[in-house]
């Protein structure tokens, strides 16, 4: 591609970019909202010169529950080690962000990630099965929901990745894991737990107030493995959640109520102070970047943006 296609190329991407920041806010919102909105038509149904599509199930031990993989692979040549991978928790949510000047960008660097979206195998853009996948313990409430995180990083690592490498290879040293609220979560238990499973941990607005900051108690404990290589750690925050706004929640709602309670059991600043805590761990490289005014529901696409920009280089989309 020559040097001007690749700037108009960029110019699409950034204006693509700014238009949807204009309607972002309330678009997103009812998005989080909607808990019955489906995938619709995505890149996934669509013939693209820069990405192919592939798609596959794996089951797991409980017959209600059943993952979906989608796999984005350049159509660029694999490096001699393997594609890096970019693995999306929520993935039908992230496989709405993309479109084909995005993707076009992507595959234009020079080594351009497989995109892996992992979700569940069906067409909701948001399964609250991930409740259970997604947290290291469960809610001391009368539903007990949650605590399955352990059993979800182990089909991960003994079924969901070894199905990836039967499509296609991808170099284990080149991992990023990203993961939005109860994903970004589970990104960082990946982190304390299991932190050779990926090289990069991309959480966005992580629901640290889990069990009352459960995850923050255990990385004091005996259990965290902390790292043995070279960790790079990006948290970030909207800087509407941070101050706490809910101007755009129905406080009238017992259940808006009650979540905000659990919200506040963890400091407004505990995803910052825990960017810091870990940038002093030995070979752990951890950032934290706030977006402006965002709330907890519109930091989705911005944490996910800046997470794909950063891996690849591609300052422009974020």
């Amino acid at each position: 591609m020559s040097n001007r296609s690749l700037k108009h190329l960029r110019q699409r991407v950034v204006v693509s970019f700014i238009v949807f920041i204009v309607s972002w806010s309330s678009a997103s919102l009812a998005q989080q909202r909607d808990p019955q909105q489906t995938l619709g038509h995505t890149v996934f149904d669509e013939q693209l010169a820069s990405y192919r599509f592939e798609r596959f199930t794996v089951e797991s031990q409980t017959p209600e529950r059943h993952w979906r993989v989608t796999l984005g692979i350049p159509r660029q040549a694999p490096p001699d080690k393997g594609y890096p991978a970019f693995w999306m928790l929520d993935g039908n949510a992230a496989l709405m962000e993309f479109d084909a000047a995005l993707l076009e960008a992507i595959e234009d660097q020079s080594a351009p990630p497989v995109l892996v979206f992992l979700g569940y195998d069906n067409d909701l853009r948001i399964d609250r099965t991930r409740i259970q996948d997604y947290t290291y313990t469960a809610l001391a409430d009368d539903e007990g929901r949650g605590g399955g995180a352990k059993a979800f990083l182990a089909a991960i690592e003994r079924h969901i990745r070894p199905a990836v490498e039967r499509h296609v290879h991808t170099d284990p040293h080149r991992q990023t894991l990203w993961g939005h609220s109860l994903g970004g979560l589970f990104a960082l238990y990946t982190l304390f737990t299991q932190p050779d499973a990926f090289s990069t941990y991309a959480a966005g607005s992580p629901s640290l107030w889990w069990g009352e900051g459960a995850l923050l108690d255990a990385l004091d404990s005996d259990n965290a493995t902390y790292t043995t290589g070279e960790r790079r750690v990006l948290l970030s925050l909207g800087g509407g959640e941070r101050e706490r706004d809910t101007s755009h929640r129905d406080m009238s709602d017992p259940r808006v109520r009650a979540h905000l309670q659990r919200v506040s059991s963890v400091p407004p600043e505990a995803v910052e102070q825990l960017a810091e805590r870990l940038d002093g761990f030995d070979g752990v490289t951890a950032d934290y970047r706030e977006f402006p005014g965002l709330s907890h529901g519109e930091t989705f696409r911005a944490s996910l943006m800046a997470a794909l920009g950063d891996v690849t280089g591609m300052s422009p989309i974020d």
